[in-house]
């Protein structure tokens, strides 16, 4: 089949699109784009049609400036489309609206792979090759199709003890326009976890226009007698919801004899207060959204691998491709490889990924 890359200014008209296909993320929504344009990348949108002109998958392109006369091209989980077999035909489109410096173009499907060895993850999609991933290739999803007490008896018996004991203290957990909270929170795990993390602007615009075209960006938060101890950025489009970002801190307050507050298990009743939340919106899949390649028990990504597995046990990969699109790829890879390396010892003192 042949396809054509068709640009598209037209904000609810692209996402609709996205939002109707069944190989979807929030990721190719119009509203991740406008936020990594606070990063200095240009999001490029087009509608993929097929030769009748009609619209078969949808995709956001990140354009990444590397150096004066090379950059690449990324589809942060994406294309979205009908099906994965029009990925060859998706390559060769591609080709066609690539600048001459444009290096490479990188793709994540949005359809998991599961974990359990019941299927093989592709080596490749036409010219399309297994690369290296930016977005975490590994992360745990949990099926919200199922009823609220399916859901909780699928909990691990831990889970369901702290969420009883955190109603039971009176914990609150739900969507809260709090940003300032959250930020605290965000920036409070991310120091402690020596995790990286962009300016403020990224995440007050993702959360902007992620609600502003058709999807939703939203908060949740975990309150303990007021205080906010536990919460997350979500974007959701279609039929999915993904926790991208979030944390918990702990409860320094005192009682007024002195006594130090109860711990109020608030990260467990944040999670399980996030997926019925989705759930009641109509959405089916609640990504957690990333976990350790290699697990390490003195690591700050196990300790959060064990509680999003308390959760759900359903791990999926979601791999990644490179087609190269000028001579200078396999240089420009290895290059962003060892740029990323320097970043992670620089900031964590660790040449590993986060996840």
């Amino acid at each position: 089949m042949r396809l054509t890359l068709v640009p598209t200014q037209d904000p609810r008209v692209y996402d609709d699109a996205v939002r109707s296909l069944p190989i979807t993320s929030p990721l190719q929504g119009w509203g991740y784009g406008e936020a990594r344009r606070t990063l200095g990348q240009e999001p490029l949108r087009f509608l993929i049609q097929g030769q009748g002109g009609q619209t078969v998958g949808a995709l956001q392109l990140l354009r990444k400036r590397l150096v004066p006369g090379f950059s690449t091209l990324y589809a942060p989980r994406g294309p979205a489309l009908e099906s994965l077999d029009l990925l060859p035909a998706v390559a060769e489109a591609a080709r066609k609206i690539a600048r001459p410096g444009d290096a490479l173009l990188k793709i994540e499907p949005p359809h998991p792979v599961p974990a359990d060895g019941r299927a093989v993850v592709p080596s490749e999609y036409g010219p399309f090759r297994r690369a290296e991933t930016e977005q975490p290739e590994h992360t745990i999803v949990a099926d919200l199709t199922r009823s609220e007490d399916d859901l909780f008896a699928g909990l691990h018996s831990m889970a369901r003890r702290n969420v009883r004991a955190a109603a039971k203290l009176g914990v609150v957990a739900g969507r809260d326009d709090d940003f300032g909270a959250f930020w605290e929170i965000f920036t409070a795990t991310n120091e402690r976890a020596k995790l990286g993390a962009f300016p403020r602007a990224y995440y007050e615009t993702m959360l902007r226009e992620g609600n502003a075209y058709g999807g939703e960006a939203y908060l949740v938060l975990s309150r303990y007698e007021g205080k906010a101890l536990a919460g997350g950025f979500f974007l959701a489009m279609g039929t999915t919801t993904a926790y991208l970002f979030g944390g918990s801190v702990r409860d320094d307050r005192v009682q007024p004899d002195g006594t130090p507050y109860k711990d109020a298990k608030a990260p467990d009743a944040f999670y399980w207060n996030a997926m019925l939340d989705a759930k009641r919106r109509g959405y089916e899949l609640f990504d957690f959204w990333g976990i350790p390649r290699v697990l390490d028990e003195s690591k700050h990504s196990y300790g959060v691998f064990k509680m999003k597995l308390k959760f759900s046990e359903q791990r999926v990969w979601y791999p990644a491709y490179d087609l190269s699109l000028n001579p200078a790829a396999p240089a420009i890879v290895r290059a962003l490889r060892w740029r990323k390396t320097q970043n992670n010892l620089r900031k964590r003192g660790s040449a590993d990924d986060v996840l």
